[in-house]
Formats: C-alpha cells, structure tokens, sequence
C-alpha cells in the first residue's frame, strides 16, 4: 500500500512540475530585409516575461504554458510590433517576426555604429563577418548620425571621436594626415582604396556628405589590407565607406550656413525601381564654397555620390558605386615660430595677415568607383568579390615661405623668404579582392568562422614639378604684400615628369575557432609580395612577407570579453637599400604589435566600455647618410629602435533612451631607444602623451519641448613636440641637430549644438570651439603651423521626405 501512495505522488508531482514548466516557445527576429537583429525586447503578456534577441536574431522562453499569448517586440531604430500567438503542447511553438525600420526614430549613436551589426563594408577592412566587439582588433566606427548631430566638416572633425586619433597635418588645408598611436600617416583608405598612395600617408580631402560611416582599425594594419610600407601602417587604417541605397524611397534636402560666408547646399535622395523592389539607386551630393578669417583663403567644391544595388535573388547582391569631388582652394601656411626649435615662439598671426599670395590656387579632383558582390552559398558559406578603383589628380600653384638658411646666426626669425613653384600629382590605385567566407561552421562542436581571400592592387603615380622663382623677404613683424608681378625672364617651367607603379599581391586567411561560451582563437596570416618600377629603374620595395596574427578571447561573463593579440606590420619599403658598407641591404622593417584588454556591453547592449593596452616595437631604423658637405651619399645607417605603448579607454553607448555618450582617452608613451641619430628617449613629431574626447547628445521626448536636442563635446590635445630631437642632420629635413623640440601648448575644444524638429524638418545650430582656445596641427619642419579654426557659428536646416 505504501508503495503505492509513494508510487502515485510522484507521479502526480511529476504531472504537476510538466505542468509547472509549461512548453518553449521559440522565435527570430528579422529586418526587413531577412538580416537577423540582435538586441530586440521581446515581452511575452500577460506573464510579463522578457527576453532579448541574440546575435543570430533568435529569443527562447520557458515555462510557457499552453493559451493565447501577445508577442511585444521593441528595438531602437524599428516600429514596434505585436503579434499574437497561441501556445499548444505541439512542437512548433516558433514565431518568426520582421521590423521595419522607423524612419522618426534616430538611430543608435555610437562611435560603433549600428550597435547589433557589422557596419556596412567593414568587411572590405577586416575581411571577416563579425561585429567589432567579436573581434581581436581594436575597432571604432563612426556613425553618419554622429557626423550629422556634430555638423563635422572635415574628416579630422570626424576621428576625433575614436580615442587617441588626431590631425598630424593638413598640409596649410589642403589634405589631412591622420595619426594613431604616435604614428603619423595612418593609410586612409574610401571603399577600401587608397586615393593618395604616398607612403608619408599625406592623406586627401573628401566631403562628408557622402560618408555613411568612418571605419578605423587600429593596430596592424598589414594582416587584411597588406599595407606595410606607409610610415603610419602599424598605427591601424582608416576606411571612409560611402553611402549606398538601402531600398527605401526617402530623401532630404538641406542647407548649411556658417561663418565666413560658408554656404552648403545639400541633397539625398533613395529610390526602389520596379515593381519587384530588387534594384535601388541612391544620389546625393553637395556644394559647397566660403572663406576663411583668414584674408585671401577661400575654397569651393561641388561633390556627388551616385550608386545602384541590385538583388537578383534573396542569395545575391550586386552593388556600384561612385563619388566625385572637384575641390578648389588657397593653401593657408599658417604662422610662423619666433625663436629657434628650443623654444615656443609660435606668433599669433593677425587674421589680416597672409604669408602667401592672393592667387594661390590648389586644384583636386577625385573619382573612387566599387563593384560589389556578395553571393550567399547556403550553410554559413558565402562568396565575396569587390573591385575598387580612384583617380586623383592635384594642381598647386602657390608661394612658399621658408625659414632663411643664415637664421642661426642671424636671429632673424621674423624674416621668410618666399619663393613661387608649382606641382601637379596624378595617383591612379586599382584593386580586388576575393574572399571565401565560412560564418558558424561546426567541425564537431567547435565553431568556425572564416576567411580565406585573395587580393591584388595596383598603383601608378605622375608627379611634375616646376622650377622655383624667389620673390622676395618678408618679416612677419611687418605688412606683408599679397600680390606680385613676374618679369619678362620669369615663367614657371615644368620639369620632367617623375613615374613610378607598384603591384602588390596578397593571401590572407583567418579563423575565429569558438570552443565554447567561454574560449575564442582567433588565427591568421597573410602572405604578401611587393614590386615595382621608379622611372626606368626596379625600384627598392621588391620582396615578400609572411605577417601573423594570434588572439584569444575569453568570455568570464556574457557580455565582458577579454582578449589578447600578437601580430607584425612588415614594411619593403627600401629594403634593398645598401647600408653605408656599400654592401649590406637595410632589410625589411618589422614592427610588432601585442594588445590586450576589455569588451564589455552592459544595460541590454546599451552601453559599452572598452580598455586596451597596446606595446609595438619597430626594430629596425634607418636614416640616410651625409657626406662632409652635408650631401647624402645615397647609402643609409641603423637609427634604432622606435616604442611606442599606451592604453586606450572608449565608453560609448546611450545612458537613457533620450540621452546620447561617447568618452575617450588615451596615454601614449613613444620613446626611441638605442638610436645613433635620435636621442635617447625623445619622442616623434607631433605626438602628445594625453589626448581624450567627449560628446553628450540630449533630447526632450516629452512635453511642450518635445524633440528640442542639446549636444556638447569636448576635445583635447595635450603637450607635444613640433619636431624631432636629433643629434644629426637629416636630410631633407629641416631640423636643428642637438636642439629639444619646444613643446606645443595643450589645447581643449568645446563644442555645442541646438537642435529641434518638427514634422519632416531638422534645424540644427552650432557653436564651434566656443571658448576660442588656439591649438596646432603641425607640419613644423616642413614650414606647415596650421591652428585650430577660432570661434565660429553654423546652422543647418534639413527636410526629409
């Protein structure tokens, strides 16, 4: 009998815990166009349960028992929705629900972007399918929302949202060279091609209303793009990825006025063609002209973005794309420094004041051009083919103001010789690249995703300059004239033109290897070979390379990854050069890099935090040597070491539903060491040990203020030196031998925005660096001393439609 009733009530509580525990209830959550989301709210009534989507879109409850249930799935950026479901003891309890974008509602802002998804086209940087905070890389994005909301002008204006990235130079505005991690010239790159493809990594100008978003790799930059020969390729890369249709038919025009008579036209315009939804075009565009406070300095530009995409299937998309941009403008030299390296002179030049002349004129035109094509071959594996093309073609005409060669003895340093020439640059870069994608592929329980490609890239440039024609001595102390008239004796006279083409031919494959919730590897290598012609000459970058790349990711707690990675950047550049026996080559250069730190993701992926640590070491510094009379013999000699190390801290996300932040810093700490040529422990041009960055974006959701947005941000620079601690001449440079560089003042800039809209319309006001405070971006020994823009005003007012 006992046996029994013991028998019985276990059966009834086994029947009561069934019927406790209820049934799962599955789903997957997608966009509109069949990509899952991850992050959505989904809230199961009236149990008031709640879940959130994964990154492969899916959500699981359990428990659920059987009846009618409403389904309320929220996510930011998309309508809501609701659906109702009913529970049945079946096993096809799985709903599967599309969002549609909702064009009211303002995207996420963060330096990452989209804050569920790989942004559009980073895979033409990193070449795998993964999110940033999958990745071993330190990784940062810019979102076109941000670019907007800050009214960023320049693509400098944009960087300096991602910590320690900052303006090397703008070449007296007339490009800009971007620097991270104390290396000076990162490669810029537009869809994945280079559009200046000099290896100081002078960079160009691009106008921002055609950026959808501004990738930036730091770090190695050799593993995916094979770009080790550019002084800045160890610092990371910096991609510029353009707009392209997203199969809406939306539109905006606008207009931005600001000081110094700037006036900005502006127009977007999407459109799905047929009845079928398959294909979209998308144009958009901007002219733009003003003047500076600078007297005699103007610019005008027009700009366009045409691009269509087509998707034959649901596997396949096809996308081309093009921009052109025709930029006119007076290069600004800047200022001048008072007294000699040593010490921090820098004169505040009136605004009335202009080193160079009335007609100076620096022309560029650009045309980048992609084709795309990504074609999903079922079971996690796709394939990738992009094609990349730019033109760059520059015109400068200008006058040049040099420091006297007798200065040094003289004390004279208000005094400039200034002295007219010309050049011209034509800098075509082609290339494609291959890739075989694997995205969760399972080899028993571990998980893989891959990349195995291929890509070639060419480049061929022509540059012509002029014979130089002095003019005259001016001191600054002085009035200046700004206009000259040429003799009968006098003309600008072209020399030579100078050519020369490089090919570059690369293997890359990569693995991501999941073991569990808790373990990621992270494997590669590249493989790439270098050659090329100067003239008639074979030029010094032949050879080849292996670089790897080896990380791990460790996943304690969701959301909180740590991670590790080891990887080299291998420059050919001059390594068939001869060291000064006459004999020995200088070899490949090989910098490398160890990072580690924190990604974490807190409040359902609303916020995040990252901290890293980096340590590169370039071994293997040269310079060129002089013979008795100060001319270089052609040979070169071992300069050293170059350290750099420091730690990057990015917080990034948004705190409440209406309130916006991005924070940044970053210590640096650059020294080279054992260095025949540099002294002990100085640190390169340019590079400050503190730089932060913050911006707070906050808006009114409810109430008779509804809509009405405030911005504020903050960007600092610290102390740097202008130039370079040498205890030699080197040449071509302009840099006094055993003199400590003066340190560059340190500098904050505040900026604030007011922002309202109603209906279709968006008005924005700007205050830019309202404090007034001078800070410089420095070419210092090239004779660039360009400041901060001072106090200036801007408003914009955009429809959309």
């Amino acid at each position: 009998m006992r046996k029994y009733l013991c028998f019985t009530m276990i059966m009834l509580f086994a029947f009561s815990v069934n019927i406790v525990q209820g049934q799962m209830l599955k789903g997957k959550i997608l966009d509109d166009r069949g990509n899952p989301l991850l992050g959505a709210t989904v809230t199961l009534e009236p149990l008031q349960k709640e879940a959130h989507s994964k990154d492969n879109g899916r959500f699981v409850f359990y428990n659920v028992p059987e009846g009618d249930y409403l389904l309320t799935v929220n996510l930011m950026g998309y309508q809501p929705q609701q659906i109702d479901f009913k529970v049945d003891s079946g096993e096809n309890n799985f709903v599967k629900i599309t969002l549609m974008p909702d064009e009211k509602v303002l995207s996420e802002v963060e330096v990452f972007g989209e804050r569920y998804k790989q942004p559009e086209k980073m895979d033409v940087i990193t070449r795998m399918p993964l999110r940033p905070s999958e990745q071993v890389q330190s990784i940062s994005i810019i979102s076109h929302k941000m670019i907007t909301e800050q009214g960023s002008q320049t693509l400098g204006d944009a960087v300096r949202n991602s910590p320690g990235l900052s303006t090397f130079t703008t070449y007296g505005g007339t490009t800009e060279s971007l620097m991270a991690r104390g290396y000076r010239g990162i490669p810029t790159l537009k869809n994945g091609v280079r559009v200046h493809s000099d290896f100081r990594g002078q960079g160009f100008l691009t106008d921002m209303q055609g950026v959808e978003s501004v990738q930036i790799v730091k770090g190695s930059a050799s593993m995916s793009q094979g770009l080790g020969n550019d002084i800045g390729s160890a610092g990371g890369v910096i991609n510029i990825a353009t707009k392209t249709p997203q199969f809406r038919n939306t539109g905006e025009v606008g207009l931005y006025v600001g000081s110094w008579g700037k006036v900005r036209p502006v127009f977007d315009l999407q459109r799905t063609l047929g009845q079928s939804d398959k294909v979209a075009f998308r144009l958009n565009g901007a002219f733009d002209r003003s003047d500076s406070y600078r007297i005699y300095v103007s610019k005008d530009r027009i700009y366009l973005n045409p691009s269509l995409a087509w998707q034959p299937d649901k596997k396949t998309e096809i996308v081309i794309e093009a921009d052109y941009m025709h930029d006119s403008r007076t290069p600004d030299q800047g200022t001048i420094n008072l007294q000699a390296d040593s010490i921090n002179a820098i004169y505040d030049m009136p605004h009335n004041k202009f080193l160079g002349m009335a007609k100076d004129r620096f022309f560029q035109n650009t045309t980048t051009y992609m084709a795309r094509i990504n074609r999903d071959l079922g079971n996690g594996f796709s394939l990738r083919f992009a094609y990349f093309g730019s033109v760059l073609k520059t015109k400068n005409i200008r006058v040049h103001a040099s420091q006297l060669r007798n200065v040094g003895t003289t004390g004279e340093y208000s005094k400039r010789q200034r002295t007219l020439g010309s050049s011209s640059r034509e800098d075509y870069n082609n290339g494609f690249q291959l890739d075989l994608v694997g995205k969760d592929i399972y080899s028993w329980k571990i998980k893989h995703t891959f990349q195995i490609g291929l890509d070639y890239k060419t480049s061929y440039v022509k540059t012509v300059s002029s014979n130089s024609i002095v003019l005259d001595t001016i001191d600054v102390l002085q009035d200046i004239p700004n206009t000259y008239v040429l003799n009968r004796n006098q003309s600008l006279t072209d020399n030579a033109p100078v050519e020369s083409r490089d090919y570059v031919y690369g293997f890359v494959a990569q693995d991501v290897i999941t073991f569990n919730r808790y373990v990621k590897l992270s494997l590669g290598a590249r493989y790439g070979l270098v050659n090329g012609v100067s003239g008639n000459a074979v030029s010094s970058l032949n050879g080849s390379a292996w670089d790897p790349l080896a990380g791990i990711i460790i996943t304690p707690f969701e959301n909180i990854n740590l991670f590790a990675s080891y990887t080299s950047t291998t420059s050919l550049r001059g390594a068939a050069n001869l060291l000064a026996d006459r004999v020995t080559p200088v070899g490949k250069t090989v910098e490398k890099q160890f990072e580690a730190g924190l990604k974490s993701e807190w409040f359902n992926y609303r916020l995040r935090f990252n901290a890293t640590f980096f340590h590169i070491l370039n071994d293997n510094l040269t310079y060129g040597e002089l013979d008795n009379a100060g001319q270089s013999t052609g040979y070169y000699i071992k300069a050293g070491n170059l350290r750099r190390q420091g730690l990057e801290l990015e917080l990034t996300g948004r705190l409440l539903p209406n309130l916006d932040l991005v924070a940044g810093y970053t210590y640096l700490d650059a020294q080279y060491r054992d260095s025949p040529y540099y002294q002990e422990g100085s640190s390169p041009m340019n590079t400050a040990k503190h730089t932060a960055n913050g911006w707070l974006n906050y808006i009114i959701d409810k109430g008779v203020l509804k809509n009405l947005s405030f911005g504020l941000g903050a960007y600092y620079v610290g102390e740097r030196p202008l130039a370079e601690y040498t205890n030699k001449v080197l040449p071509g440079h302009d840099v006094q031998p055993n003199t400590r560089p003066f340190l560059a003042d340190a500098y904050t800039t505040v900026n604030v925005q007011i922002g309202y809209s109603y209906k279709n319309l968006h008005l924005r006001v700007f205050a830019n660096n309202i404090l007034n405070s001078t800070g410089y971006t420095a070419y210092y020994r090239g004779g660039y001393l360009n400041p901060t823009d001072p106090r200036n005003f801007a408003a914009s007012l955009t429809y959309k439609f």
